[in-house]
């Protein structure tokens, strides 16, 4: 019997967990003539659970990210972490690892990536660093204090995760687009949240980007995750209040410099202002 897997098999920013059960409960109200089509594939979780709940669906994988890359690899990440365990062997669980174990650490994730071409850093990152802190580069882990608490078990090779899906690596939108007018379609839609962390994610988000993820609501059966972070709730509750204010910044002209707070901290500050030239700018 196929095993149902509630967390994704290797470590992933926003992997939806914790709403396992609640989202099985949710799959069975669909007929079954239903498409779910997985715009934000992510982990791959939520497709797994459908596929195994609903066999008798199609369920689309959309995998932006190349979970598939990390999952092919699990093989050679266990046998880093493995190595890495005997570097630090007898260093105080939890401890920052200093000096020349630490040096050694990253020679070993130096020499794995100059043989072999490929390192997966998230995975790496949950046995290095804290308070959910990822990397995608040696050279951001340098910038690290790097802990001991390297897992002690190798992870285990999911070979059935991913069987019976329709997978593809594409801009949500193409997906969309392919899937949108399909009869009975469901769209699970679980992009990046607004206001946290995407540093993990291969897109980079603007707002607008957030925003136009409703187009895919309008019109369709869908099922949304989002946060109490990105108030994106609370934004279409106020704009549905408020719905001929239009955009007050239509006319305006904008100033922006990039700031530094640390060396790995920066920001962008925005000056909108009125132009003077037009009607509105007259009138301020």
């Amino acid at each position: 019997m196929r095993k149902m897997y509630l967390s994704a098999p290797l470590p992933f920013v926003g992997q939806k967990r914790m709403f396992a059960k609640e989202f099985i409960k949710v799959l069975g109200q669909f007929p079954e003539s239903t498409v779910f089509v997985d715009i934000f594939g992510g982990s791959g979780l939520l497709a797994h659970i459908t596929k195994c709940t609903r066999p008798d669906a199609v369920v689309v994988y959309n995998d932006f990210d190349n979970y598939r890359e990390r999952l092919n690899n699990i093989p050679a990440t266990n046998a880093l972490l493995a190595d890495l365990r005997r570097i630090v062997e007898g260093w105080p669980r939890l401890k920052p690892i200093t000096g020349e174990t630490r040096d050694k650490v990253f020679a070993r994730i130096e020499e794995e990536e100059k043989q072999r071409g490929y390192v997966d850093y998230i995975t790496l990152s949950t046995s290095l660093l804290f308070s959910m802190k990822y990397k995608n580069s040696l050279e951001g882990m340098k910038k690290e204090t790097i802990y001991c608490r390297i897992r002690a078990s190798d992870y285990p090779d999911p070979k059935d995760y991913l069987e019976g899906l329709t997978i593809t690596s594409e801009d949500y939108k193409e997906v969309f687009k392919r899937y949108k007018d399909v009869p009975d379609v469901v769209f699970l839609v679980d992009p990046p949240y607004l206001s946290t962390d995407v540093g993990t994610y291969k897109m980079y988000w603007r707002l607008a980007d957030y925003l136009d993820v409703l187009n895919v609501l309008k019109g369709h059966s869908f099922v949304y995750f989002t946060s109490n972070k990105s108030s994106i709730l609370e934004l279409c509750n106020w704009i549905g209040e408020n719905p001929s204010i239009g955009n007050p910044f239509k006319e305006c002209r904008k100033v922006e410099f990039n700031a530094h707070m640390n060396y790995n901290t920066k920001y962008t500050d925005i000056m909108l202002y009125t132009n003077p030239d037009n009607e509105l700018g007259k009138a301020a």
